[in-house]
């Protein structure tokens, strides 16, 4: 029980930062597919700092460095092609996003497999170990181990709402996403806004990218990728509805199921079942709304727009079969 709990909170720790990524540049007005590659480019950065960086060196200076030297600039420096080719050049942004998640993958890979060669001919390998370096993030509470990257992912939470809503540069960032042209009437940079919102995007989706290589694992293959959390985290972030307290929650939902499925291997069917637990409540939920004709359930005015991630977690587990 305890080590679903540790996976569970680290996962959803991933989910939570990459949708916050996507949530800030959303509401900018740039859909930012290539939150994929964002994670894998930011998992690079903090994977080669652990590499590098000496073991007895101070936790803080480890986690600064990891965190927010490597990782957050990786990061950033990624997400500003998209920024580029879509806000400056115009680019279609579903095609740039896709582009730069192949890009990650393929770049990481080589960059990697480089280094490695350099160091040893003989090992071609696209594998990163930080087995000594990877304990500083760790420490216990009790009987949980609990990672620092857990207690970050609450304080960027907690910013971010704060950023959004209780902010001037938050509410002008909304109002570019939502009316441009009204925005730009009143004198607010939509451009600038933009090209915030997706480097604030890349900054927490490198986060998220090294802590989702961290989680449980000592080393680091980079030619997996991350296993489609970018495209999960775009999940959590609607069904979180785009506002970071739900998007938490929606978090809990998907890490949930996906810890256990990493603390308990299954056949391929049961796999499913699981992984895929956290859709079931929406698809109830979908298929009543619209056979009482009421649209879209997460809509105001619908009869159950009340729905959101604190129930669907209750109602899932009501309605979901054993496993």
């Amino acid at each position: 029980m305890i080590l679903l709990i540790q996976y569970t909170l680290i996962f959803a720790s991933v989910l939570i930062l990459v949708a916050l990524g996507g949530c800030f540049s959303e509401h900018s007005g740039v859909i930012n597919l290539g939150l994929e590659g964002v994670m894998i480019m930011g998992a690079l950065g903090g994977a080669l700092m652990l590499r590098y960086i000496p073991a007895t060196a101070p936790a803080i200076v480890m986690i600064l460095a990891v965190i927010f030297i490597q990782a957050a600039l990786f990061g950033m420096v990624y997400s500003s092609l998209l920024a580029v080719a879509s806000i400056n050049f115009k680019a279609d942004q579903t095609i740039v996003g896709t582009a730069l998640n192949m890009l990650g993958i393929a770049a990481s890979t080589v960059i990697v497999k480089a280094i490695n060669t350099a160091t040893n001919p003989d090992d071609v390998s696209s594998t990163i170990q930080y087995t000594e370096t990877k304990k500083a993030f760790l420490f216990n509470v009790g009987g949980l181990e609990l990672n620092w990257f857990m207690v970050v992912t609450v304080i960027l939470l907690i910013a971010s709402y704060i950023t959004l809503y209780k902010t001037r540069f938050g509410l002008r960032m909304m109002a570019c996403g939502e009316h441009p042209q009204a925005a730009d009437s009143v004198g607010i940079n939509v451009y600038k806004m933009r090209w915030a919102g997706v480097l604030i995007s890349g900054v927490l989706g490198g986060i998220g990218g090294i802590v989702f290589i961290t989680a449980g694992v000592s080393e680091w293959r980079f030619e997996y990728g991350v296993a489609g959390f970018g495209f999960l985290s775009l999940a959590v972030m609607i069904y979180g509805q785009w506002k970071p307290m739900r998007i938490a929650l929606a978090a809990l939902l998907y890490g949930l199921p996906r810890s256990r499925r990493a603390q308990h291997p299954q056949p391929r069917v049961q796999h499913d079942a699981v992984y895929n637990f956290p859709h079931r409540p929406r698809v109830h939920v979908e298929i009543l709304a619209r056979a009482e004709g009421g649209g879209h359930p997460l809509r105001q005015g619908n009869k159950i727009s009340f729905f959101h991630p604190a129930a669907s977690f209750v109602a899932g587990y009501c309605i979901m079969p054993q496993f």
